[in-house]
C-alpha cells in the first residue's frame, strides 16, 4: 500500500491507498499506531511504501477538502475491509451531508438497528478512513461532541470547516 503525508490546518494526515488507488486509511500522524492496527485488522499484514512523488487522486481530494472544497471527498473510492455491519455503518456515514450532524441513535436507525447504538458507536470508532467516511459528523443525543480518534478539537474544527453547528468551545482549537 502507498502512504502519503499531507499537511493540514489541524496536523499532519496520513493517507494510505491500495495499488488500484482506493483509500484504505486516512488518519493523523500523531496517532500512527491506530491506523496501523486498523489496516492490519482489515487487510492482514501490510507493507506501507511511503512516497513523495505526485499525489494520488485520493490525496488530492483530501487536499481540496482542506482548501475549502468540502464536497471533494464525496466520491473517493474506499477499500475499508471490516465486517458486513461495519461496512453498513460506514456506508451510512457517507450519507451524512457536509455541514450537518447526526446522532449515534439516528445512525443506528438508519442502518435498521435502532437498539444497536453502542455497536454503531464501536463501528464508527473503528472507521479506518477518517473524514472521507465522516465519523466526525456523529454527535451525542444532545448535540454535544463525543469521541473522535483525532481528538475533539479536530472534530470541532472539521465540523466548523464544513459549516455545521457546533456546541460552545471546550479546550483548545487548532
Amino acid at each position: 500500500m502507498r502512504l502519503e503525508r499531507l499537511q493540514t490546518p489541524i496536523g499532519e494526515a496520513i493517507v494510505v491507498t491500495t495499488e488500484d488507488g482506493a483509500l484504505a486509511g486516512l488518519d493523523w500522524a500523531d496517532r500512527p499506531e491506530r491506523l496501523t492496527q486498523l489496516l492490519e485488522r482489515y487487510h492482514g499484514a501490510v507493507t506501507l511504501d511511503e512516497v513523495e512523488e505526485a499525489p494520488t487522486a485520493a490525496a488530492r481530494a483530501v487536499e481540496r477538502f482542506f482548501a475549502g472544497e468540502v464536497g471533494a471527498i464525496a466520491g473517493v473510492p474506499v477499500d475499508t475491509g471490516g465486517t458486513a455491519f461495519q461496512q453498513e455503518v460506514w456506508a451510512a456515514l457517507r450519507g451524512i451531508p457536509a455541514g450537518t450532524t447526526t446522532t449515534y441513535s439516528a445512525l443506528a436507525e438508519a442502518v435498521g438497528r435502532p437498539d444497536a447504538v453502542r455497536a454503531v458507536g464501536a463501528a464508527n470508532g473503528a472507521n479506518p478512513v477518517s473524514i472521507v467516511l465522516p465519523c466526525h459528523r456523529v454527535v451525542g443525543a444532545g448535540g454535544e461532541l463525543r469521541g473522535y480518534a483525532g481528538g475533539l478539537a479536530r472534530k470541532r474544527w472539521l465540523l466548523r470547516h464544513e459549516g455545521a453547528p457546533v456546541p460552545p468551545e471546550q479546550g483548545a482549537l487548532f
